[in-house]
C-alpha cells in the first residue's frame, strides 16, 4: 500500500477522529486480532491497520476469511482489501453495528452491492465482502469500549475452494479498481458512519439498509428450522421474519440464515 494512500486517509480522517493513525503491514495474522491484543495491552488510540496478506483472518461464528495477495502488495495489486478500525466507542446501544457498517461501505463503493443480514456484502447472489466487530473493556471508562471493526473485500476473482458459491469481486462492479482506491473510497465515511452510530444508535441507519437489503422479501430459513419471508429490520438491528406463528425478531447472536432459493439477479 502507498505511503501517499495511508497519508491521504490520515489527513481525511483526522479532523473528526483526533490522533488518528494509518498503519499498513506486508503480512499479520489477523488485523482485527492485532489491535485487540493492542487493546488488552492498553493502546486505545484510533488506528486504520491495513495488511497486504492475512495469515489467519477470522470472520463471524469463527470462519475463516481467507485473504489472497497479488504480485506486489506494496504496488495495490492485492486480491483482497482487508483492514481493521479501531477506535474507543460510546454509543447508548451497540445493536446494529455491524450493519451500520455495511450501509457505510456499500455506499462509499458501488450502487449494485447489497448488504445480507447481519454482516455480509453481496453482489447479486455471491459475497463480496465480510464484516466482523469485536470490542474490548476500558477499565477507567466503564460506558465505552475499544470496537474494532474488521472488513474483508474480495478485490479481484479468488477460488472457490470450500464455499458453497462462488465468490464476488468488487473489480465486476469498479473495473481496474485497486485496494488502495477502494480503502480511500471507504476509510472517511466509515469513520464518520460510527460516530454518527455512536451519537444516534442504528436508527440512523435503518433506511439505508432496508434499501440495500439482499434478502427482503425472500424466503429465509434460520438455523433453529424455523422458515419464513424476510422482511428488512427494525430500529435496532434485528431481521424481521414473518413466519407461520407472527412477525419474529431474530438478533445476531441468536440464528444464522440463508435464502431457501437464491435469489435473481433481477431482484438484486
Amino acid at each position: 500500500m502507498d505511503t501517499h494512500v495511508m497519508d491521504a486517509i490520515r489527513e481525511a480522517v483526522l479532523p473528526d477522529l483526533p490522533g488518528f493513525r494509518a498503519e499498513w503491514l506486508p503480512q499479520i495474522d489477523s488485523t482485527n486480532s492485532e489491535l485487540m491484543r493492542r487493546a488488552r495491552a492498553g493502546r486505545l488510540e484510533p488506528v486504520l491497520l491495513v495488511a497486504g496478506q492475512q495469515t489467519a483472518g477470522r470472520g463471524r461464528l469463527g470462519r475463516q476469511w481467507f485473504s489472497d495477495t497479488g504480485a506486489d502488495a506494496k504496488l495495490g495489486s492485492e486480491g483482497s482489501l482487508t483492514f481493521s478500525l479501531g477506535l474507543p466507542l460510546a454509543p447508548l446501544d451497540w445493536s446494529g453495528l455491524s450493519l451500520a457498517v455495511g450501509v457505510s461501505v456499500v455506499r462509499s463503493l458501488h450502487p449494485d452491492l447489497r448488504l445480507k443480514w447481519p454482516n455480509d456484502v453481496w453482489l447479486r447472489d455471491r459475497k463480496l465482502a465480510g464484516i466482523l466487530i469485536e470490542t474490548a473493556n476500558l477499565a477507567d471508562t466503564p460506558e465505552a469500549r475499544y470496537a474494532v471493526v474488521g472488513v474483508g473485500i474480495n478485490m479481484k476473482p479468488r477460488a472457490a475452494t470450500g464455499l458453497s458459491t462462488p465468490p464476488a469481486w468488487l473489480g465486476e462492479v469498479l473495473p481496474g479498481v485497486e485496494a488502495p482506491e477502494a480503502l480511500l473510497r471507504i476509510a472517511a465515511p466509515l469513520v464518520r458512519a460510527l460516530k454518527l452510530f455512536e451519537a444516534n444508535g442504528f436508527s440512523t441507519f435503518q433506511a439505508g439498509f432496508n434499501e440495500r437489503d439482499a434478502l427482503g422479501g425472500l424466503a429465509v430459513t434460520l438455523s433453529d428450522g424455523t422458515t419464513g419471508v424476510a422482511q428488512g429490520v427494525d430500529g435496532m438491528g434485528a431481521l424481521l421474519v414473518h413466519t407461520a406463528h407472527g412477525l419474529k425478531k431474530v438478533t445476531s447472536s441468536e440464528v444464522s440464515l440463508r435464502p431457501l432459493n437464491p435469489p435473481p439477479y433481477e431482484n438484486l
